[in-house]
């Protein structure tokens, strides 16, 4: 509020608590005199790093999408003063009966933009390698299977998993590389009525696989959609593409075969993240939704054969432990 009236000289009349977030930042909406809003970011400069956020904003700014302006920067103390997109995100839009047609034909277009126009820009981010994929997949054996369900994973356990890992790893890598958000979902998208939608939370953007975005968006942990739906949205997406010469591998097949390796690749790594928000941080909100985060994983293991031994051992070990 000093920063705000103070040293930016606004006239804010009020303050309040803008939106709950997975990480140490907190977002604040603040009114002005006229009945103007803006959002103001605080990201404690011990615990989140302003940079990241600034530098992906202009560089999603470059390729046409709508990221909120940004105002003012106090990088010392972490707080940003932005655009605010509303308060109507795509889920709650969902949710309230809102046509999903139309939603994600806007949300597809904007991807499809981010992946055309921000080729360039996607040098600028770093990979998302080897490194960063195991990394991920490694806090669903930690945190959900060991802290959350109480399994004691044994060498045949760990066997199965360091497999499949393996395998998600040299599909993910194969991808063509495109800009890559990482949570392009209901949650971040927000409804517009014009230049719809606003994109947030991107500050953890990487180059990396084609379809890791498609498959944030169209299985979404917070909301799904039955899966003929899904592959009429994924074809659709990946002619978009192909009409503009982009790399969409061989045939519609291998293309859906990427989609959803990388959805289960993510799909792994969010059942630690869910699990380790709520035994680490206290974040008890996203355990409901782990059941349909799970779902997808058995249900993307389930339709590629290689996948055989880890959707028997999800189905032997996971299943009864999650009850």
């Amino acid at each position: 509020a000093r920063w705000l009236r103070g040293e930016l000289r606004l006239k804010i009349t009020r303050l309040a608590p803008a939106s709950n977030d997975a990480s140490f930042r907190r977002y604040f909406r603040a009114w002005r005199a006229d009945g103007a809003t803006r959002v103001v970011m605080d990201a404690p400069p011990d615990k989140e790093d302003t940079a990241p956020f600034l530098k992906v904003a202009a560089l999603l700014g470059g390729c046409g999408v709508h990221v909120p302006r940004i105002e003012a920067v106090d990088a010392a103390r972490g707080f940003v003063l932005l655009e605010d997109l509303g308060a109507s995100s795509y889920l709650a839009r969902l949710n309230g009966g809102g046509d999903p047609q139309a939603l994600y034909a806007d949300a597809l277009q904007a991807l499809q933009d981010i992946a055309l126009q921000g080729l360039t820009a996607a040098r600028e981010l770093p990979p998302y390698d080897r490194a960063a994929l195991e990394r991920e997949m490694a806090l669903m054996p930690e945190w959900f299977c060991e802290r959350h369900l109480h399994l004691a994973l044994d060498a045949a356990d760990r066997g199965v998993l360091a497999a499949t890992f393996e395998l998600l790893t040299r599909e993910a890598l194969a991808q063509p590389v495109v800009f890559v958000h990482r949570d392009y979902h209901s949650r971040n998208l927000m409804w517009l009525p014009e230049r719809n939608p606003g994109i947030l939370d991107f500050q953890d953007a990487l180059a990396g696989p084609l379809t890791y975005d498609l498959v944030s968006l169209l299985k979404d942990c917070y909301i799904d959609w039955p899966r003929a739906r899904v592959e009429r949205w994924v074809a659709d997406y990946r002619e978009r593409l192909a009409a503009h010469g982009a790399p969409v591998g061989a045939d519609p097949p291998q293309f859906l075969r990427w989609f959803d390796l990388i959805g289960l690749q993510r799909h792994i790594k969010v059942l630690g993240i869910f699990a380790r928000l709520w035994w680490r941080d206290g974040k008890r909100g996203y355990l409901a939704d782990l059941p349909r985060t799970l779902q997808y994983v058995r249900d993307a293991a389930a339709r590629y054969g290689e996948l055989s031994a880890f959707a028997a051992w999800l189905e032997r070990r996971v299943l009864p432990a999650f009850g």
